[in-house]
């Protein structure tokens, strides 16, 4: 029987010396849930271009586990460290549709998503959509400009931590919440 606290969470966590996939392979081992975000780059290897799959944050995991066990692995895997919320301090949490939404989006590798750090985005100046069509269908998130995009996108944002905004999405595909 779980006691209230020890339902699983999706805490955010930094391992240090992009050192993340590492974590990845010791969470999954102690069967621990967790999620890197992850996009193909480009890099010149030997001369020869190489597509190849890397964390789109250095040192960025999402750890789904109830404390106890979270804390446990922790104590193993030293380099493993809570993201903290700089106001509050407390440990970031990520409720359950919020992480699932992103990891819909974030998983499918896309090479048009856009990452941001949190700080980088006015999200106050968006306005709040969810997706009818395509893709994406069913997903919510904010519209608006973002740098490195000639038109507006949908953003999804994991408070205080990362932000990302997708592809181009028709606005036929778009419906205002609210």
């Amino acid at each position: 029987m779980e006691t209230d606290n020890e339902v699983e969470v999706w805490h955010a966590m930094r391992a240090t010396y992009r050192r993340e996939l590492d974590a990845v392979h010791l969470l999954e081992k102690e069967n621990l849930g967790c999620f890197v975000p992850m996009q193909y780059k480009v890099s010149i290897r030997k001369g020869k271009k190489v597509r190849a799959l890397v964390p789109v944050i250095r040192n960025l995991v999402f750890v789904h586990a109830r404390p106890s066990d979270v804390q446990r692995v922790k104590s193993q895997i030293t380099y493993l460290q809570y993201i903290t919320d700089t106001r509050s301090g407390h440990k970031i949490i990520i409720p359950d549709h919020e992480m699932q939404r992103f990891i819909a989006v974030a998983g499918t590798y896309n090479d048009h998503l856009l990452y941001f750090q949190p700080e980088e985005l006015n999200l106050s100046k968006g306005t709040r959509v969810r997706i009818t069509g395509g893709d994406f269908a069913g997903q919510e998130g904010i519209f608006l400009k973002v740098k490195g995009a000639r038109d507006r996108r949908v953003v999804i944002e994991i408070q205080g931590v990362i932000a990302l905004a997708m592809a181009t999405i028709h606005p036929d595909l778009i419906e205002v919440i609210r």
